[in-house]
């Protein structure tokens, strides 16, 4: 052989050892770094309440709202939804859309808020503490945070590499919140865990005049990287809390982006009678397992029989037509009488996720 082709082929070795050397040390970190936070991790409210305890017979208004970490204007498109972005534009448009989110609620003026994709030193969203944004809103409110995402840097799409994250759940509350608690949900354990977050779900405690709780449940239930058997395993989770919670008297809301077809048939009275579940997140909201908890309901007796689309799938830009589903909304125990509910279409300006409002009582 040719003493030039010997260099040759050393330098291409010593190429293919080096990316598979850096290849499998990036794959190596990204497993060794990925943990999972502990369950029943106590959460300390923070935040000045300007209200003491809530009654019975008063109705209130709570909303939920999933902030799409600041990213989605009404053009964006997202990596992990058949799209091309993984960032948000800029630090001043991702400022821009919190601050819209947070006014919009705002107006509906609600006693109780859920907040989904919180994020805070995240690559994503140019390390925003966007927490800190929605408190500067909600001067007056109690909260309280749980964590449900913190990824190693991910390098993926190589364009624009997702980078690190780090992102939660946030509840407020006009009434002093005496407690919370973060629950752990169960999630995948293959690869696919590191799409999946650290899913769980938030229990924020208000006094009750009578000597009960308000139990304010924050949901953001799995989607990506999901199977039957991890969506199954969620909301029986789920409910058998808030059966027990309901079982020692209290009172349990329970709001948030469920990643499910929340009617079970939004699919098709959104969507021109198609009902596609192509984007494979789209399932049908587990009726035949709330069926087993007859002391827990959905809210989907909206104002006007009017059936509104909460959250839009960002594989393009989105105009009427685009395909659109009802994944955000409430549960309510036996206890809890629901007065009104609404989604509220705001053309997924600032958010890929519409508010859902809803007045509430307790008996």
């Amino acid at each position: 052989m040719p003493k030039a082709l010997k260099i040759l082929l050393k330098v291409i070795l010593s190429i293919v050892l080096i990316v598979v050397i850096v290849v499998g040390g990036y794959f190596a970190y990204v497993f060794i770094d990925y943990s999972r936070i502990d369950d029943n991790l106590a959460l300390t409210p923070a935040g000045e309440a300007s209200l003491g305890k809530v009654t019975t017979g008063t109705t209130y208004t709570i909303v939920t709202q999933n902030l799409g970490f600041g990213a989605y204007s009404q053009d964006f498109t997202f990596f992990m939804d058949g799209g091309k972005e993984s960032w948000g534009r800029s630090a001043e448009e991702v400022t821009a859309n919190i601050n819209a989110g947070a006014k919009k609620v705002s107006e509906f003026s609600p006693q109780f808020i859920l907040f989904q994709e919180v994020d805070f030193d995240s690559t994503r969203s140019y390390h925003i503490d966007q927490g800190k944004l929605l408190t500067e809103t909600f001067k007056d409110y109690a909260y309280t945070t749980a964590v449900n995402y913190h990824s190693a840097f991910l390098m993926y799409p190589l364009t624009q590499p997702h980078g690190s994250s780090n992102s939660e759940i946030m509840t407020l509350s006009q009434y002093a919140i005496t407690g919370g608690i973060r629950r752990s949900l169960p999630i995948s354990t293959g690869i696919s865990k590191l799409l999946d977050l650290d899913r769980c779900y938030s229990k924020s405690r208000v006094s009750v005049e009578n000597g009960k709780e308000l139990i304010l449940y924050n949901v953001h239930l799995s989607a990506y990287g999901g199977s039957d058997e991890i969506r199954s395993g969620q909301m029986t989770m789920l409910f058998e809390d808030m059966k027990a919670e309901y079982e020692a008297g209290n009172y349990c809301v329970c709001g948030g982006d469920f990643n499910h077809d929340f009617t079970g048939t939004s699919t098709q009275d959104l969507n021109a009678g198609t009902g596609t579940t192509d984007f494979g997140w789209a399932q049908p909201f587990p009726a035949d397992i709330l069926a087993k908890y007859p002391c827990l309901s959905r809210c989907i007796d909206y104002s006007n029989d009017k059936v509104t689309p909460t959250c839009r799938n960002c594989d393009v830009p989105y105009e009427e037509g685009n395909f659109t589903i009802i994944v955000d909304g409430f549960l309510v125990s036996a206890n809890v009488t629901c007065n009104d509910v609404y989604n509220y279409y705001t053309s997924f300006t600032y958010s890929d996720h519409c508010p859902v409002v809803m007045q509430f009582t307790l008996n």
